[in-house]
């Protein structure tokens, strides 16, 4: 999934790049969402994320870019590419996951085990998936 999420990440940059290169305009977030759902339906590869989570990554990819727009002459650049082997986490937000009780939680199809220093209080929002090192 981590790996079907950095392919997303390379292909919504070179989206925002090639929109950039035709028109001359940065490329709205909600029109990326939209095409990106539509591409999801084609490729089986990119349905192993969920839909929620590849809207948190183009919505990662315009926080850079609005913060490049903010931040330019203090030297700060545009979001680039990355090798997917380095792409390092996804975040799922509402749907997704489920809480199994003790350590283990089910993600897609498969159940992993967490480190639970602590007890959770509360409801979790968010989950995010790290690549193991």
């Amino acid at each position: 999934m981590i790996n079907a999420s950095g392919l997303i990440y390379n292909h919504c940059i070179a989206l925002h790049k090639r929109y950039y290169r035709m028109w001359g305009k940065h490329l709205n977030c909600a029109k990326l969402q939209s095409h990106i759902a539509k591409l999801r339906k084609r490729k089986e590869f990119w349905q192993t994320v969920g839909s929620q989570a590849v809207q948190d990554i183009c919505q990662r990819i315009e926080k850079a870019y609005q913060l490049f727009f903010k931040h330019n002459k203090r030297g700060v650049r545009p979001p680039g590419f990355k090798k997917v082997k380095k792409y390092k986490s996804f975040t799922l937000k509402q749907a997704g996951y489920k809480f199994l009780g003790g350590n283990r939680v089910k993600v897609g199809n498969k159940v992993y085990q967490f480190w639970k220093s602590r007890e959770i209080e509360g409801t979790v929002k968010t989950l995010t998936i790290k690549r193991m090192q």
